[in-house]
């Protein structure tokens, strides 16, 4: 046990990723280094951590700030409910005077579970909470040969306690950014380097030939098909958003009017649809166009196929009134998911 724990660190001091949020011991930067990566990949990632703490060096510019804007810097990230769970924390530590110091302050974070948690106590106070993420379920599981699923009860509970076995309490953080590595990039998903692994020699996985089987997961991801079709108005230098609510995806986005279908609809059937009808004003005619069908966007539960539309209609025209009237020059500074960000690319020019 206390080979391994060695093996990593002494591999992680000769090939660790030099990355900004590890040469500080500042929670809130390594926090927001953590929510950013929980579902991003470190080479995505790395800009868009840059911009967000030039912009909110801090809790408290983070908690000064307004929403919009919050989600303006998240735009592209995706799993915007990180974005909003961040502010919605920065003002929360912001009323009680900074950054909690224990971990049950920090586990109370919302947004913040036991993984984040650990990581954030450890990097940046060094107490003893072991990390277990993915790179380290794939690790352990790998190591000792355990098949038991990761996403079980039993299997949760099982790597929580193998996991505060190992951990080194002497250097925690360097321990657990070492696992962390590890995992991403010698332990990797398919084709992990297991020829030159420090490992291989008391791996269960490399001594078996098993390894592209763990870790076990025992829940497959319904994904289900959603059907946009998008309608970007141009009316002279003025066009039409509005934000998306309730608890569904994009939650806080803005995003031009939408009609959504239960399946994919041809030209005719949207033109004549009740939906479309009731965003124009008296029976007027606009010019519609369609400017792209059939655009798939995947995401991680479900797959949206959306057609692209634009309508002209002109400037006096009092249709779409349910809706936010901005100047096109103004798009920009609006948050707007990547299926949107796309779309609009598509239809403004380049300065735009």
């Amino acid at each position: 046990m206390e080979n391994f724990s060695r093996k990593l660190i002494d591999w992680y001091r000769e090939n660790g990723r030099d990355l900004p949020w590890r040469k500080t011991k500042n929670p809130y930067l390594i926090w927001i280094s953590e929510i950013i990566l929980q579902q991003t990949r470190v080479a995505q990632g790395y800009d868009y951590y840059q911009r967000f703490v030039t912009r909110f060096p801090d809790v408290f510019a983070l908690a000064a700030a307004d929403e919009d804007e919050v989600m303006k810097y998240w735009q592209g990230l995706g799993y915007y409910s990180r974005a909003r769970n961040l502010h919605a924390a920065a003002r929360r530590m912001a009323e009680a005077g900074g950054f909690p110091v224990t971990y049950a302050g920090v586990r109370a974070l919302k947004g913040v579970g036991e993984y984040t948690a650990a990581a954030i106590c450890s990097f940046a106070y060094d107490m003893p909470y072991a990390v277990v993420d993915g790179n380290a379920y794939r690790v352990l599981s790998r190591w000792l040969g355990i098949d038991t699923p990761i996403d079980s009860t039993e299997g949760k509970k099982l790597f929580v306690r193998i996991a505060d076995e190992l951990l080194d309490c002497e250097c925690p953080g360097l321990y657990n950014q070492a696992i962390m590595d590890f995992g991403a990039l010698q332990c990797t998903p398919v084709a992990p380097d297991c020829l030159f692994c420090p490992l291989s020699d008391s791996c269960v996985a490399r001594l078996k030939g098993i390894a592209s089987s763990l870790p076990v997961k025992q829940h497959k991801i319904k994904v289900t098909n959603r059907y946009f079709n998008y309608i970007y108005v141009r009316m002279g230098a003025y066009t039409f958003i509005h934000k998306r609510s309730g608890n569904d995806i994009w939650k806080n986005l803005y995003e031009p009017p939408l009609v959504e279908t239960d399946r994919e609809w041809t030209e005719e059937e949207l033109y004549a649809s009740p939906q479309f009808r009731g965003m124009l004003s008296g029976g007027e005619e606009p010019i519609v166009r369609l400017v792209r069908k059939g655009v798939k966007h995947v995401l991680s539960h479900r797959v949206i196929y959306a057609n692209f539309y634009e309508v002209i209609l002109p400037e006096n025209s009092a249709s779409f009134a349910k809706y936010q009237r901005i100047s096109v020059e103004d798009l920009h500074k609006f948050a707007v998911s990547r299926l949107v960000n796309q779309f609009f690319s598509l239809i403004l020019e380049p300065n735009n």
